[in-house]
Order: C-alpha cells, then structure tokens, then sequence
C-alpha cells in the first residue's frame, strides 16, 4: 500500500483542527511515542503526532486522512506489549490521552459513560465512590479504558467476572471514512443484527476509534480473602487449579507465581513479600458480602489444597495484608523486565486442565535451549505469561534463541487446543503466529471485514491481518 507522505499543507490542516500546542512535528514527538512497553519488536516514528480533544476533532482528522490516503495510527497510554500502537508507516499518530472525562456514573442503570483517555485505576476509584466495582483488573493499572477495549482486556478477576467484552454495553466510533456511528448503547441485551459493537471490540484500532463508551458495573463486594498456598512440587501446585474451580463458589481471582518472579518482584519493588519458601504459589481471593459464608468456602479450599500437597494456607484478611500481596502482583512485569537486559512475552490461554502440561513443556524448553523463563499467570482461566530473557546473551545470540523459543511455545499452545494471545492482543509483533494457528480461511475472513471497514487500509496499519 502506498501512503502520502505528510507535508506542510497537512500540518497546517492538523493545525487548523488542533491549534498549534496540540500538533507535534520532527524532534517535538518524544521517543516513547515510537513504540509501546516493547521497544524490542522495533521503533517507528511517527510524521506527526496529534492530542485530540472531542470526536468532531478525529472525525474531521480522519475524514482528511481518508481524502489524501494518510495512515493513521490511534494510541492511548501505550502499556501495549505488542507493537500494537507503534506507526509502522510513519503518517499521524493520534493520542487519545486528553479524550480523558469520566462523563457520568448512572448508579440505577449500573452504567458508566466515559472517553477512551480515562485510565483504569481512575475509573476504579470513581466507580467505588458509589459503592460500585467495574469487574475488569488487567495488571497494568494506568493503562488507558480505550486500549483495554480494543485488546479485549482480561486480568485477575475474569474467571468470576469475565473479560472486558462482557461490560461493554454500548459505543461512539469514528470510522476510517470520518463517519460517526453509535453501536449498542445503555442497554442490556440486544438482538438485532450482527453485533458490531462486539466486533469493533478487540479490533487494536484497526476497524475504527472509539470517542465514548457506556460500560456495565455491579455492586461492589462488601468483603474480600486471599488466600496464598505454597507447594514444594510445581505440578502438584497447577494439578489443584482445577480441583478448586470445582470445590466450591468461583473464586474472584486464581493466580500462578513461581518463586523467581516474587523475588525479582522483591527486588524491584524493595519490599517483602509475605512468603518465598516455596517453589510455587497459588493465590486465591473470594469476594462477597456475607463473612461467614466466604469462611466456609475458603476452609474447604483450604482444606482441598492441604490434602493436595500444600505447604500451608495463609489467609490475607486484612487491606493492608492483600495490599502487601496484590501490590506486588501488579509490578511482576515490571519486575522481571528489571531483571534483564531486553525481554519477549508469549501471552498464550490453553484449556485449563492443561496448564501444567504446559509449563511442565516450558520447562524443557528453557532447559534445550539454555535460557531463563520467568512465569506467572491467570491460572483459573488458563491464560499464562512467559517471558524469555535475555540476560547476558550477545544481540545475534538473543535473537536466534528468542526466535526458536517462541516458536516452540506458541506451536505448543496450538497443540494443546490453546490460542496465541490471551489479552495481550497481536498487533504487528504476533501476527506469524496468529496466521499460522489459525489458518488461512480464518485470515481471509478477518482481511475481508477489514476492507470493508476500511477499504483504504489507513487505520492502523501493518497489524493482526493487515
């Protein structure tokens, strides 16, 4: 596909829109705008890098790219892990960050209406104001609400709550054409023709920008338990993830740690962690309203993982002992990117009776192949994260051992009914694996809904089947 390139006659279009403060050319866009939380899979300026502030401003913008055939690239906070938000072919990069407005909290229809900018421990915070919860907790708190639609976010509480797709009620888009559409809306159920509401949800910005979203929220739980459960054997520790889904309520959250990950999490964040005895650890939090009844179902779990090889059982019942826990939960990315010269993430979800025939394979593979995986995990819904190491391996030495590792991994997941992104997404730095795990048919199907989207291919280009 060939783009125009930008010149000063689009500059001062973009400044007409934008006024001059909020339109950002050569040596003004700062580098962290190349590239998202992996510079690894490569940086890619872009020509100029524009803040929008409203929808008419990126209807118009893109009314204009689609005239002059202008790739666009949307981006929101950029915590991304796969080149996602990077412009690969240069043109505008249009920074959402400032469509930032929670723009109303509606407690009788449990809905929030907010603008893709706002950050999610902000929506968080604001919801539970009001004594209500927006269930999606991706480990990356200052991702932004729009980013996390359009990966199609998961997080540590989706085995009881599910993913971001199932609180989207209803959105504003603006098309690559520069047309405005609303898809769903405050309601709670619709049948009416294909949902493109759903569609345009995990898309990565490839199928249009979303300018306004109606979220659903529930009642916010008035108690929460964790419990965190160390084992000596790391399989016997993943053989329990099943056991306890089917022993009692669904828990809240369902974690995997290997003991490597809490101590680089120790390092990077200078505090202890509650337990490192162990090689392995579950962690396991029940919410609700009742305390007695949350006793119950924590004592039988308890119980069902002592008689399963557990070291021991021990309950965080207190804010300040769960902060001690989550808290580090929360910087294990950060944590092991410390602990390395460069890293590559596979994001990969498999049936969760196969979680430890997963990395039990992982394993053999960090030992073939001479270099450290660290892991940790949404065990209750089997979605795991492996990340390869670079460490003192020469740059053509890590990019060989990298390139046959993550082959292995994702051809595995494949293997065991698995798929190559979790929550993660595919953008530029997985689309080989995505084509291969899920054929030609499936590419075709989703290059078609692209074109007919965006017929120019200007909006994002370069990522999951473009």
């Amino acid at each position: 596909m060939r783009y125009k390139k930008i010149d000063q006659q689009d500059i001062d279009f973009l400044k007409s829109i934008c006024t001059d403060n909020r339109v950002y050319i050569s040596d003004k866009i700062c580098e962290d705008f190349s590239h998202d939380e992996m510079p690894e899979y490569g940086k890619y300026y872009p020509e100029v890098m524009v803040e929008v502030l409203n929808t008419e401003e990126v209807s118009k913008i893109m009314t204009y790219a689609s005239q002059h055939k202008i790739p666009v690239t949307p981006r929101g906070a950029g915590t991304g892990l796969c080149g996602g938000c990077v412009p690969l072919y240069g043109g505008i990069l249009l920074s959402m960050m400032k469509m930032n407005r929670i723009l109303g909290i509606d407690k009788y229809n449990l809905i929030a209406t907010v603008e893709p900018g706002v950050l999610l421990m902000e929506l968080s915070a604001k919801v539970e104001e009001h004594g209500l919860l927006y269930p999606p907790d991706p480990g990356e708190k200052s991702a932004t609400i729009g980013g996390n639609v359009m990966t199609n976010a998961g997080g540590m509480r989706a085995i009881k709550y599910g993913v971001t797709r199932d609180y989207v009620r209803g959105m504003e888009v603006v098309l690559p054409s520069g047309e405005v559409l609303n898809f769903g809306g405050k309601i709670a159920k619709s049948s009416s023709g294909y949902s493109l509401k759903d569609l345009m949800i995990g898309s990565e910005g490839t199928l249009g920008i979303i300018t306004k979203l109606h979220l659903r929220l529930i009642k916010l739980p008035k108690r929460n338990i964790t419990l965190m459960i160390p084992f000596d054997n790391l399989q016997a520790c993943l053989d329990v993830v099943p056991k306890i889904l089917m022993a009692a309520d669904t828990p809240t959250n369902l974690e995997f740690i290997e003991r490597n990950v809490i101590l680089y999490a120790e390092e990077y964040l200078g505090r202890k962690f509650p337990d490192k005895s162990a090689e392995a650890y579950i962690l396991v939090t029940y919410s609700g309203n009742d305390k007695k009844e949350i006793e119950k179902i924590y004592d039988d779990v308890a119980q069902l993982c002592l008689s399963q090889g557990a070291k021991d059982v021990l309950i965080s019942d207190t804010e300040e002992r769960q902060n001690s826990i989550w808290i580090a939960r929360g910087a294990f990315l950060e944590a092991i990117k410390n602990s390395t010269p460069s890293m590559d993430e596979c994001d990969v979800v498999v049936p969760i009776k196969k979680i430890g025939q997963y990395l039990e394979y992982a394993k053999s593979v960090e030992k073939q192949q001479q270099i450290r995986l660290a892991s940790f995990g949404h065990a209750g819904d089997g979605n795991l994260h492996i990340y390869v190491c670079k460490d003192a391996l020469s740059d053509s030495e890590w990019k060989k051992q990298c390139h046959n590792v993550m082959d292995l991994l994702y051809s595995y997941a494949v293997e065991l009914q698995g798929q190559v992104s979790g929550e993660h997404g595919i953008g530029h730095a997985k689309k080989r694996y995505l084509a291969e795990s899920v054929g030609q048919t499936q590419m075709e199907l989703m290059r078609g809904i692209k074109r007919v989207f965006d017929p120019n291919y200007i909006l994002n280009p370069g990522k999951i089947c473009s």
